[in-house]
């Protein structure tokens, strides 16, 4: 049976991108330091999902939170399909809880959306003219007194003739945020590339709303019960401590099912 799984993935896994690495970023959505550490339980949640797989994950960018949690973080997960598998998690997970931050210990919804586009690596030629480049060069905003700040190292990389932007601010060196920030520009303008070819995929990319009500994918409730659900394909798990813990194949093969009836 797990052969025959795994022969069926391949097969819906049929588009010339999903073979490719993916470059995945997650942002909290409002709500400070709940929507914050909520971000960073998903970054765990894809990093163990990452190391079941023997994917490699790099770190290409990371802002963390004020208090606890992260304000933002780009990944480049490299392994065989990766951004076919990962497509399935784009767009906005909800998180239902109490609150390990109010002392009155009420229910709290936080969200967080994710962003995952595949990595146009070095073979892909796309005709990018260096005068259509604009980099700003400024200071990391990372916590205060680490040498990372003292220089102005972080660079933010934008396509005039289409305003797509891209930015890194890990390294203490310029040259190599340079390096990443372009990357992830590359990718994204390969992205853009493909939601041509696609106009199915543009509609998909007009529907991404705010970071909040309404637009979610996927809804992880710890309390009053225990549920993830995902409400595009009616997939659900009880064991929502396996799905946090990177458990997440289930939701994956029946979104990737559910986008091949759409496709047929």
């Amino acid at each position: 049976a797990a052969l025959l799984d795994e022969t069926e993935l391949v097969m819906l896994l049929s588009a010339e991108e999903d073979q490719r690495d993916a470059i995945l970023e997650i942002h909290p959505g409002a709500g400070g330091t709940e929507s914050q550490d909520w971000a960073e339980m998903l970054l765990r949640m894809y990093t163990r999902w990452a190391a079941r797989r023997k994917y490699t994950v790099e770190e290409m960018d990371f802002l963390p939170g004020d208090e606890a949690g992260i304000k933002s973080v780009t990944l480049r997960l490299s392994g065989p399909h990766a951004f076919g598998f990962l497509k399935s998690e784009r767009g906005i997970h909800r998180l239902i809880r109490i609150s390990p931050f109010d002392a009155s210990g009420r229910r709290h919804t936080s969200f967080a959306s994710v962003d995952v586009i595949p990595d146009a690596g070095g073979d892909i030629q796309l005709d990018i003219k260096e005068s259509d480049l604009r980099f700003d060069i400024f200071r990391s905003s990372g916590p205060g007194g680490q040498s990372v700040n003292t220089t102005s190292s972080a660079v933010r990389v934008t396509h005039l003739p289409t305003g797509i932007s891209a930015q890194c601010q890990n390294e203490k060196s310029q040259h190599h945020n340079k390096e990443t920030a372009l990357r992830v520009l590359r990718a994204r303008l390969y992205n853009l590339e493909l939601q041509k070819r696609e106009a199915e995929r543009q509609a998909q990319y007009a529907g991404k709303d705010a970071i909040a009500f309404g637009s979610q994918i996927r809804t992880y409730t710890l309390q009053p019960y225990r549920l993830v659900k995902d409400h595009r394909t009616g997939s659900e798990s009880g064991d929502v401590d396996a799905v946090l813990d990177g458990q997440i194949d289930q939701f994956q093969h029946d979104y990737l099912l559910y986008r091949h009836e759409q496709t047929r």
